[in-house]
């Protein structure tokens, strides 16, 4: 199941045409917020993706139930920031369980495999992938 925020962005981009999903993607890369203070310049706060091609790191913090999403991607690796934005804008605040419940493939049903290639949607694979893993072991399973 995926949360109604996430759904709505999915389904925004599986109705547009291949060109607008490049364009949607960006705009979620441009929109992707920034990090706190305390994580500038920090990455030993946070995890790094290994699978992403360029530096990309994640962080998860928890606000009672609440999951806060915090993405370190650099401006020269714009799918990724989008990937990035578009999981903060559907999945930042988010409970533990929501999270959790979200399908690892979901960016399948936006389309994207006609716009990026393969090996990016890997590294989106491994974002949430990792995003997953910290959830669970804040929540000690």
């Amino acid at each position: 199941m995926v949360r109604p925020q996430l759904q709505e962005i999915v389904d925004e981009f599986a109705l547009s045409p291949p060109k607008m999903r490049l364009e949607l993607l960006l705009g979620f890369a441009n929109g992707l917020p920034p990090l706190p203070p305390e994580f500038k310049g920090r990455h030993d706060l946070m995890e790094r993706v290994e699978e992403c091609q360029t530096p990309f790191f994640v962080a998860v913090e928890r606000d009672d139930d609440a999951v806060r999403l915090r993405f370190d991607a650099p401006p020269e690796a714009p799918t990724t920031r989008g990937y990035a934005g578009v999981l903060a804008a559907g999945l930042d605040g988010a409970s533990a369980d929501e999270i959790l419940a979200t399908p690892s493939d979901f960016f399948l049903e936006m389309k994207l495999g006609e716009v990026i290639s393969p090996l990016r949607l890997r590294g989106m694979s491994a974002i949430l992938a990792r995003i997953k893993r910290l959830v669970a072991q804040q929540d000690g399973a």
